[in-house]
């Protein structure tokens, strides 16, 4: 474990994607950014983030992980990274508490301003998360069908984008905004991802998300309740 002098409560935040690993702690003005890809394993991820975080100090850890995450641990291997992350002891890796959590529920987690709000995150696929009066639920609507037999990624991941072309992409994501929306009972709607920035007006009920909403939702998560 670190030594007793690190200061109480400070957190270091983890936000992996799959170009880079972003990584924030408390007190600290800038991120800082870790090239990824698919050779990027969970081992190699803790041995580049300690070393370019040698010089901050830190005495827990949030991890926002690209894919499902289920108490605490990921359920699958990522897709678009290399392997070793399913039953990888990240507490013993950063010596100290970590909690993992899926990257959009991360983010949406950061997002929150109360009542009961949707957070869709129009990247690489489409993650979702959903907070009701505090309570964060982290959701895969992504997968679930939509038109001729694909699912709402289909229609609004990254290849969708590339396929289709921005016109039709951002129809399909004001059209899937008012269905989950009106389904899920939302208040508002947070858009965040990486392809949030492709959205020339903003649908309904729908608000602008930031990225960096998800370093906010890394140190909340050692709250007792998002404020």
């Amino acid at each position: 474990m670190r030594a007793a002098s690190r200061k109480a409560n400070s957190v270091l935040v983890i936000d992996v994607g799959g170009t880079h690993v972003k990584v924030l702690a408390t007190g600290q003005p800038e991120e800082r950014k870790i090239p990824s890809g698919s050779r990027m394993t969970a081992r190699k991820m803790t041995k580049d983030v300690k070393r370019v975080t040698k010089d901050w100090e830190y005495d827990l850890v949030s991890i926002g992980y690209p894919g499902p995450v289920i108490h605490g641990r990921p359920l699958h291997e990522p897709y678009n990274l290399g392997g070793g992350w399913v039953g990888f002891n990240f507490g013993k890796a950063f010596g100290c508490p970590v909690k993992v959590i899926n990257d959009a529920a991360m983010q949406a987690l950061g997002s929150y301003q109360g009542g009961r709000m949707l957070f869709l995150g129009l990247g690489a696929g489409l993650g979702s998360a959903m907070i009701v009066d505090g309570i964060l639920e982290p959701m895969e609507l992504a997968h679930l069908p939509y038109k001729r037999g694909k699912t709402y990624e289909d229609y609004v991941g990254a290849r969708a984008l590339k396929r289709s072309g921005k016109k039709s992409w951002r129809r399909h994501v004001a059209d899937i905004v008012e269905r989950l929306k009106g389904a899920l009972d939302a208040e508002y709607v947070v858009l965040g991802g990486g392809n949030a920035k492709n959205i020339k007006e903003l649908p309904p009920g729908a608000r602008m998300g930031d990225n960096r909403n998800a370093f906010v939702g890394g140190f909340r998560l050692w709250e007792e309740k998002p404020k």
